[in-house]
């Protein structure tokens, strides 16, 4: 038998240690925690949690925390266990960047931005949050803040300098200047900063921006003084490196996989989206089958049961990259599908859930997604969610079942099982541009009366082919 197994030994949203094996798991081979485990200790409620990115400013016409809080009860029905809040401080108003201006130019790091309501009205909304079983999490912005925030007149020091001494921003980010993390007087007020919304505002931990340009001693050191403050603390690093992710962060952004969904469906001819020159991105050529490799390189780099975060889309990629249907085209619902069910923790960003495809502005108030009358794709992630949920074989890290390849003809037919106890979850999809028959070249995944598919609820039974984007799931009854 030839089956492939890829062993979670590690995982993170779509990393999931894995290694390939002949017909036999290798994961049960460390019992014992050793040093190629990541130290941080996990929420348990994060092991079957889908994440949920909320822009404030383009959620509701209003654009107010109160009126999103109106819209909880939806996101609770919807199966979200996360929230992740773009930023919700005030925004600096030198070298502005639009009407409104750039979340990520913070003026100050404990205030709400009034802009959207008041912080006792944010209070009020974790609080809510709270109620409905939803835990929060605030998108943080360590490497660098606004141009007028305060510590830029009253600590210059704590902000580094180019050449001739002049404050500067990463990139070409002409609004915000750079912190210099060699001042332990600045880190102190960054960890200050964070308890402050830990411990007077309630919230559950954090997703950092760019965390890879803030030394990893600095979150190595941090996590415990967060931790001893709000033990069951989440951290969400925008980063695919795996350092970051051994004392420091619960998880990081699966951005390979991303990458690696946009080349497979520009392959099959579905990547449309156009740069402002009216260009379409080039991409190399990559099939379902390549899913694999990207696998065993994480597997081999990040620590044992950590997470990444699987995504389609998210606010950078929505605003200036295309959105899902743009990048993915007919393949974006099976692609969708791989996010919830590869190992790892799925990511839904504001109005993907009404199948919402155009660009939300920036730096400016735009439409509201239309949130009423619940589409198709509110069920349709509705049902991942559940499947999430109910599926043992699908949590994150470690406590997620292993992974089984099928091998088929077809490079374009990506056909996978997870199992653990009970649980047993079979996948498959087609990510090419034609219809291909689903034929395998040794082993064949068990499906028998006792196997149902997970979105009809008829008993299941392997399709002869699969048209450009479809997709089966089949699941225990």
């Amino acid at each position: 038998m030839k089956k492939i197994i890829l062993c979670v030994l590690a995982v993170a949203a779509s990393l999931a240690v894995m290694v390939s094996c002949k017909g036999k798991s290798a994961a049960g081979a460390a019992e014992q925690k050793d040093s190629t485990y990541t130290t941080v200790t996990h929420p348990e409620w994060s092991r079957d949690a889908v994440i949920y990115e909320v822009n404030v400013r383009q959620f509701t016409d209003s654009g107010t925390i109160t009126a999103f809080d109106k819209e909880l009860p939806r996101l609770k029905e919807l199966g979200v266990d996360i929230l992740w809040f773009m930023p919700i401080y005030p925004i600096s108003e030198k070298n502005r960047k639009g009407e409104l201006g750039s979340y990520y130019a913070v003026k100050d790091y404990k205030a709400f931005n009034p802009e959207f309501g008041t912080l006792d009205q944010f209070k009020a909304t974790v609080a809510k949050a709270h109620e409905l079983g939803m835990k929060v999490i605030l998108d943080w912005v360590p490497n660098h803040s606004g141009c007028d925030n305060a510590w830029v007149e009253e600590h210059p020091d704590w902000y580094a300098k180019d050449s001739l001494g002049n404050m500067y921003g990463p990139y070409d980010w002409t609004d915000v200047y750079k912190f210099d993390y060699s001042n332990p007087e600045m880190r102190a007020a960054m960890v200050d900063a964070f308890k402050f919304w830990l411990t007077e505002v309630g919230v559950d931990g954090f997703r950092c921006d760019v965390a890879m340009e803030v030394p990893v001693d600095f979150w190595d050191e941090s996590r415990p003084q967060l931790q001893a403050v709000k033990p069951e603390l989440f951290m969400l690093a925008e980063a695919s490196v795996p350092a970051l992710q051994k004392n420091g962060f619960d998880m990081g952004y699966n951005w390979p996989m991303k990458d690696l969904f946009s080349e497979i469906a520009a392959t099959s001819g579905q990547y449309t989206f156009k740069n402002e020159k009216g260009e379409v991105r080039t991409f190399p050529s990559r099939r379902a089958a390549d899913i694999d490799s990207l696998l065993a390189q994480q597997a081999a780099a990040y620590p044992r049961d950590t997470y990444l975060m699987n995504m389609i889309t998210n606010h950078d990629l929505n605003s200036w990259e295309g959105t899902e249907f743009e990048r993915l085209g007919n393949l974006t619902d099976a692609f969708a599908v791989l996010s919830y069910t590869l190992p790892g923790m799925p990511l839904i960003y504001t109005g993907q859930e009404t199948g919402m495809n155009r660009a939300l502005e920036f730096f400016v108030k735009d439409k509201a997604p239309e949130w009423e009358p619940r589409n198709e794709y509110f069920e349709f992630y509705k049902n991942l969610n559940a499947l999430k949920h109910t599926q043992e074989a699908l949590r994150a890290g470690e406590q997620g079942g292993e992974m089984v390849r099928y091998i088929t003809e077809s490079p374009d037919v990506y056909v996978f099982s997870r199992s653990k106890n009970d649980s047993h979850v079979t996948v498959m999809v087609n990510l090419g541009a034609e219809e291909q028959a689903v034929t395998f070249t040794d082993a064949t995944p068990a499906v028998d009366e006792t196997v149902v598919d997970y979105f009809t609820g008829e008993t299941a039974t392997i399709p002869a082919s699969l048209k450009p984007g479809e997709y089966r799931v089949f699941v225990k009854k």
